[in-house]
């Protein structure tokens, strides 16, 4: 869900200039080639995106390791994302986290660059930086919506669409 967002917001936001940002998801427990649930595919259709032609593949470290950017539903991913690339810490947080990092960086912080993605990086940097300040909290969690009801789902969606579009909108006015 958060990987189809993602992608529908910042072609929104940026249009062409979209595609300088590789959007990927993977999962830690993935059923692969599998597609998205229909529960949660209704929830991304009410946030205006569509699951298209998803289909699930497994986390590996040549995934994990040049990301610019890793964000997981939980902190349980994160450690099995830091097991695979233990050099990615700087660059992978849940989602949740991410989001409450970036309000700990300033409008204003330095983000150079001759690129979106170089400013994104350096974003991302200074997110990596913010956390000495912020202790990790029980709520940087997103339940797994998957064998519970519609309503969970719904849930789940709101969460990430909260903490997400905040994140890819700082992203996309380094424009």
């Amino acid at each position: 869900m958060a990987e189809r967002l993602a992608r529908a917001y910042l072609e929104d936001c940026l249009g062409a200039t979209a595609a300088q940002i590789h959007v990927l998801s993977a999962g830690t427990q993935a059923v692969v080639g599998s597609g998205m649930h229909p529960h949660s595919a209704l929830v991304l259709k009410g946030f205006g995106a569509q699951p298209g032609d998803f289909r699930a593949q497994q986390l590996t470290e040549a995934h994990a390791a040049p990301a610019d950017l890793t964000l997981t539903m939980t902190r349980g991913h994160r450690r099995q994302v830091l097991a695979l690339a233990p050099r990615a810490l700087a660059r992978t947080f849940t989602l949740r986290e991410a989001a409450a990092l970036l309000d700990l960086v300033p409008t204003d912080v330095q983000t150079r660059g001759e690129t979106l993605p170089e400013r994104a990086r350096n974003l991302v940097a200074a997110m990596g930086a913010a956390r000495s300040r912020r202790p990790a909290a029980d709520d940087d969690d997103v339940l797994d919506p998957i064998g519970h009801p519609v309503e969970v789902h719904e849930e789940v969606g709101e969460m990430v669409a909260e903490a997400l579009v905040p994140l890819l909108g700082r992203i996309a006015d380094l424009r």
